[in-house]
């Protein structure tokens, strides 16, 4: 396993993370510390999770995943071994998160947050903490175009940072991260970090796959030149690039064939893309899985390729695809493939 600097803390990240949403929905809590179990015995030492996990967010299940990975820690004793990472949420009408009203990105909704966040995990500290999404209202989760609202009333980033800040200086959370951000926003925070002395964002969450590599558009310089890079999203694109949902296949009790509302993947360009990526690998003798995988972990702008698995299976392929170095000749095809028809599931 490889390990990257995130952003310019001091701290190693394996390039592949273990990502948790399955984690009490689709996960029960024994096969969710056998993933962590495996996961570490293999080289991984990032996790990443988020109170409102596991996904679909519900009110009855919030917070489980943070829960199970908690008990592992517990019953382990492996806080020091990991780097542990949160998220706390956006502007949302999630109100049972937020006991009863809108969830906003205010100082006192983020130490709140972070404090349950705390308990759940069984830990004092988190080593990341990020955004999940801005407060402001922008163009996320497959909205391709931007539409300005001049009334809107975002909590301003100064606010926010700030918060983050003290928390940073109480030792509650080591370093700040962001999610589902845009260049406007990720250079706003860096500027007010400059402006106000205050700690600086190491690391952006966003999707990045070979459906969806729109993070190149604007953001990928912006991780570059700063050292902020990526921790890449639905790298899979939900399995769709693993070719498991081809011509119309719903393999029994996978996330969408469970859950219809998880369309992102799933329109018509993104399925004939899909299956000519799948095409490609069976071309060249590579699992197609791990073909769309290694490619991101190939991106100089990615930190670490956040994975997720249902079963061990799943879990050894993703973890082995650190391994997988993928040919001139093979990537050239994949670049003339997403030429024809590139992102086209934002």
């Amino acid at each position: 396993m490889q390990y990257r600097k995130l952003g310019r803390s001091d701290i190693d990240v394996s390039r592949i993370c273990l990502g948790t949403m399955t984690f009490g929905e689709q996960n029960s809590e024994d096969e969710a510390h056998a993933q962590l179990d495996y996961a570490l015995d293999h080289g991984i030492n990032f996790i990443d999770t988020a109170e409102m996990y596991p996904v679909p967010p519900k009110a009855d299940t919030h917070g489980r995943t943070e829960e199970y990975i908690g008990s592992w820690l517990a019953a382990t004793g492996k806080r020091d071994d990991v780097v542990l990472a949160s998220k706390v949420v956006g502007r949302s009408d999630m109100d049972y998160l937020r006991g009863g009203f809108e969830t906003r990105l205010t100082p006192r909704q983020i130490r709140g947050a972070l404090e349950a966040s705390l308990e759940r995990l069984h830990t004092d500290y988190l080593d990341l903490y990020q955004l999940h999404w801005p407060d402001r209202r922008t163009n996320t989760f497959g909205k391709r175009g931007y539409v300005h609202n001049p009334e809107d009333d975002a909590v301003p980033i100064e606010d926010t940072l700030g918060e983050l800040g003290r928390l940073v200086t109480e030792g509650k959370i080591r370093c700040i991260g962001l999610s589902n951000e845009t260049p406007w926003g990720l250079m706003r925070f860096l500027r007010a970090a400059e402006s106000m002395d205050l700690p600086r964002v190491v690391s952006i969450q966003n999707p990045y796959s070979l459906l969806n590599r729109t993070f190149e558009i604007g953001l990928a310089e912006c991780a570059e030149r700063e050292d902020v890079r990526l921790l890449a999203y639905s790298p899979l694109a939900f399995g769709v690039l693993s070719g498991k949902y081809l011509d119309g296949a719903r393999p029994e009790g996978a996330r969408l064939t469970r859950w219809e509302r998880f369309s992102r993947y799933t329109n018509e360009r993104g399925s004939q893309a899909a299956a000519e990526y799948v095409a490609l690998a069976h071309r060249h003798g590579v699992d197609p899985a791990q073909m769309a995988l290694a490619y991101v972990n190939s991106r100089s702008f990615v930190t670490a390729n956040i994975i997720g698995a249902t079963d061990l299976t799943q879990l050894a392929a993703n973890i082995d695809s650190a391994e997988v170095e993928l040919s001139d000749e093979l990537i050239g095809a994949i670049e003339a493939i997403h030429a024809d028809n590139p992102n086209p599931c934002p």
